[in-house]
C-alpha cells in the first residue's frame, strides 16, 4: 500500500516537527479515521509505548508509529477494521514482531509491539483532549482495551502539551536560537533587550500572569551584560518552567547565584538555575550555541514525557 501523509498528499515522508505527538490525535479528532497505538513494547523499539497512528478511509495517515513497512501494514489493518464494524467500535488488539502469529512480518529489532486498533475512536473525547492541551493542559484519553488484555498495558494514553520557549536577551544567538527553534515548530517568543525589556524591570505582562510559564515552558535568557538578568531570573526561577538557563561562564554563575541568594532567593529555586548552558561547551558561535542549547532544553522536555 502507498501511504499518503496527512498534509502532504500522495507523499510517503514528511519533515516531522516536536508536534508530532498530537499529529494522530488532531487528525482523528477531525474527521472519521481509526486510530492504532503502541500498548506494550516487549524488548526494545524505535517508538515509546503511546505511539500512535491514525489512518482515514482512503489511506491517509498521520502520525508516527513505526517504519513505513509496519505503518503500511497497521494502516490496512484499520482499514479492514473500518470496513467491517462501522460505527460500533470493533476495537482489535493485535501482536507484532516476537510472538506474533504474523509470522511474515518481522520487526528488525526482534522485539515485539502490542498494539491497539480503535476503528471509530470516541471524537468527542479526541477532541476534548485536543482542547485542554491548546490550554496548555496535560490531556488523557481512556485506551478500550479488551477486558482479556494482559493488566500491564497501556491503558490511557497522556499527552503533554507541545513545548514552548521564551528567549529573552539580545543579539545574534537569540535570533539563531528562535529560528531553529521554530523550524521545528516550536513556539518561540524573543523579548529584546532595549526594545521590549528594561534594565531590572520585568514586564507587566510576565508580572499579571498575561504571558505565564507553564510546566512545559523553557525560558533562557542570553545576555552578553549580565546586569540585565537580575530581576528577570528572579521571576523566572519562581514560575512553574521546567527549564530555566541563563548564558555566561563559571565566574558569570558564581556572581549571579551570589547575587540572587543575597536576594532572598533560595537554594532549592537556584539549584533549578541552568548555567552555562547547552550541551557543547565553551560554544563560539551563534548558530552552535543556539543548537547546543535547544538540544539541552528538548532532552529536557523529552524526560518530562508520561510515556518513557
Amino acid at each position: 500500500m502507498q501511504l499518503a501523509v496527512a498534509g502532504t498528499p500522495g507523499a510517503d515522508y514528511r519533515w516531522r516537527t516536536m508536534s508530532s505527538d498530537h499529529e494522530a490525535l488532531a487528525f482523528a479528532a477531525e474527521q472519521p479515521a481509526a486510530l492504532c497505538t503502541i500498548v506494550a513494547i516487549d524488548g526494545s523499539f524505535s517508538r515509546r509505548t503511546g505511539a500512535q497512528l491514525a489512518v482515514a478511509p482512503d489511506g491517509t495517515i498521520a502520525g508516527d508509529l513505526a517504519d513505513n513497512c509496519l505503518n503500511a501494514e497497521l494502516a490496512n489493518q484499520a482499514i479492514e477494521a473500518m470496513e467491517s464494524s462501522g460505527d460500533n467500535g470493533g476495537a482489535r488488539l493485535l501482536r507484532y514482531g516476537k510472538g506474533s502469529p504474523f509470522i511474515d512480518f518481522r520487526l528488525p529489532c526482534g522485539s515485539g509491539l502490542d498494539i491497539l486498533i480503535e476503528p471509530a475512536p470516541d471524537r468527542e473525547a479526541l477532541q476534548g483532549c485536543m482542547a485542554t492541551l491548546a490550554a496548555r493542559q496535560g490531556a488523557e484519553l481512556a485506551l478500550p482495551l479488551p477486558l482479556a488484555a494482559n493488566p500491564v498495558f497501556l491503558r490511557t494514553r497522556r499527552y503533554m502539551p507541545p513545548l514552548r520557549l521564551l528567549v529573552l536577551g539580545a543579539g545574534s544567538e537569540c535570533s539563531a536560537l528562535v529560528k531553529l527553534a521554530q523550524t521545528q515548530g516550536i513556539e518561540a517568543e524573543w523579548r529584546e533587550a532595549g526594545n521590549h525589556l528594561s534594565l531590572d524591570k520585568v514586564p507587566a505582562d510576565l508580572l499579571d500572569g498575561t504571558w505565564a510559564a507553564d510546566p512545559w515552558t523553557a525560558i533562557l535568557l542570553l545576555f552578553h551584560d549580565h546586569e540585565w538578568e537580575y530581576a528577570l531570573l528572579k521571576w523566572a526561577l519562581g514560575t512553574n518552567a521546567f527549564y530555566v538557563g541563563a548564558q555566561g561562564g563559571a565566574p558569570a554563575r558564581m556572581a549571579r547565584l551570589e547575587r540572587l541568594k543575597a536576594g532572598g532567593v533560595n537554594d532549592d529555586a537556584l539549584a533549578r538555575l541552568r548555567s552555562p548552558v547547552g550541551l557543547i561547551p565553551k560554544a563560539r558561535d551563534s548558530s552552535v550555541l543556539a543548537l547546543s542549547v535547544l538540544a539541552d532544553v528538548v532532552g529536557a522536555y523529552e524526560a518530562l514525557h508520561p510515556h518513557q
